[in-house]
Parts: C-alpha cells; structure tokens; sequence
C-alpha cells in the first residue's frame, strides 16, 4: 500500500507537465553560446543547458512535493532509490548529440516509490515525442497506446549498441549480432531505449548509469522488457554498469549468446 499522500495520478501528470517545460527551456537556449565542460574524460561532456534543466526540474519538483529526494546526474545529487520517494533526472541524456547534432537527445524522468517504479518518461525534445507511463499507467506514445513486445526472429531484427562495448566486443556481443541484421548506435540510451519500445530495434546494450536507464525500467515492464545487468542481475542504482534491456520472453536466448569467452570477433560476422 502507498503511503504517499499525494495521488499518484497527480504526481504523472504534473511530470508531464515539466518534461515538457524542461524541453521549451531547453530548445529557448539552443541559440545561444554554450558553456561546455569535460567531466572524466573529453567525451564525457557537460553544458550549461544540462545544469540549468536540471535545476529546473528540481525546483519544480521541491516547490510541489517538498518531502520528495531526487537522483539526478549533475552536481552530485544522489538518493538511494529504495528510502522513500525518490524522483530520477536526467536532464539531457545524449549530450554529445545536443552539442553536436542538435538533436537525438531527451530528457528523462522516473519515480520511485521504495524502490519500485511508478512511472517514467521519456521526451525526445526535437521530435516533440513524449513516451510515458509504467505501473498502474499504460505506456503511451504522444498518447496513443504503445502495442506490447511481438515476437519477431533474431535474423528480422537490429541491435543497439553502446559504441565502445562493440567495438571491444564486449560478452561476445558480436556473436549475437551476427544473428541479427545488424547492429545500430545512436549515442543516447534514452532514444535507443524507445527504439526498442517502439520495436525498430530488438534489444539495446550500453554501460550507464541510474539515470540513464530509471524511466525505460519502468516503461519497458509494462510492454514485456526487462532491464538488468548484462550478468543477468537487478542493477544497483548507484554506479555505472553495463546492462541489458531485452524482451523478457528473449531473455534465456539472448543470453546464451554472452558468454564470458570473447573467442568471437567482429570479424567472424
């Protein structure tokens, strides 16, 4: 039972309400210079649009529930996920594509409730496409019902990839790919998690962070995904870890693909 006194009707649509003020905020500032600084390294970038959104989205938050925690990317803001109501950020997931393309990159938001998922949302903000709902919220595409995971065959269907973990060929990905039409990167986990919503692609494999998978765990349950370290376990909600997000009924096949064994090379596809 909830023991939040706010209904939770309520607390969906007002996150639908600021995910939308958070992309107005966003595409008012695109014309404008922007402050870029590297954070671990020159590819790991962070804008004053990030920052900004982020606060944005936090004041809205604090001013409306007050007794609510946020995890959000930026500045550190952390909150174990299971103590109480917990709101997940991310301000712009895809930064590089902003920077670059202008394009390709969404906001992010989830809620937690004790740990367990009430709802998420994700807003590609150039396409003006607002994927949302989760738990007791069916999952809608600018508010038309998204149709739950069909079963397609692994040689009809395309893969999402973390860059880097393809090329390293991380868990013998190359031997699943292999199986399928190919492999597609996008630059964004929040884009290429509703690629796989929207079934363009089967199956997506990155190494993120909490909030950059908190919104697609709660949305994917709802349409027959599951979304779980590339071991095979729950994330932890507090580091950086390579995961999976994969159709539940594909689960076994597709992991009987990554083995521990990289004896599999992208040359052998």
């Amino acid at each position: 039972m909830r023991k939040d006194s706010f209904p939770l009707e309520t607390k969906y649509a007002f996150a639908r309400q600021i995910i939308k003020e958070a992309g107005l905020f966003i595409k008012s500032k695109m014309s404008e210079q922007l402050d870029i600084q590297v954070k671990t390294q020159f590819d790991d970038l962070v804008t004053n649009v990030d920052q900004e959104t982020q606060q944005l989205l936090m004041d809205r938050i604090h001013q409306t529930y007050p007794c609510d925690a946020i995890l959000a990317e930026e500045n550190d803001v952390r909150h174990p996920i299971n103590q109480g109501n917990v709101w997940v950020i991310d301000p712009i997931d895809g930064t590089v594509n902003f920077i670059v393309q202008g394009s390709q990159f969404a906001v992010m938001i989830a809620y937690y409730e004790q740990g367990i998922g009430q709802f998420g949302l994700i807003y590609d903000v150039m396409a003006d496409q607002l994927l949302a709902g989760g738990g007791d919220f069916e999952v809608t595409l600018n508010g038309d019902k998204l149709p739950a995971y069909q079963e397609k065959p692994l040689e009809r269907s395309l893969i999402g990839c973390n860059a880097g973990m393809f090329a390293r060929n991380d868990r013998n990905l190359a031997h699943l790919i292999a199986k399928t039409l190919g492999v597609r990167v996008y630059g964004g986990a929040g884009i290429c998690m509703v690629k796989v919503m929207k079934q363009e692609l089967l199956a997506y494999f990155s190494f993120i962070q909490p909030w950059d998978y908190a919104a697609a765990k709660v949305l994917g349950d709802k349409l027959g995904y599951v979304l779980l370290t590339i071991d095979g376990y729950e994330p932890d909600f507090q580091t950086r870890q390579k995961i999976m997000f994969v159709p539940k009924c594909q689960l076994t096949r597709i992991a009987s693909f990554l083995t521990k064994d990289s004896a599999v090379t992208l040359e052998d596809q």
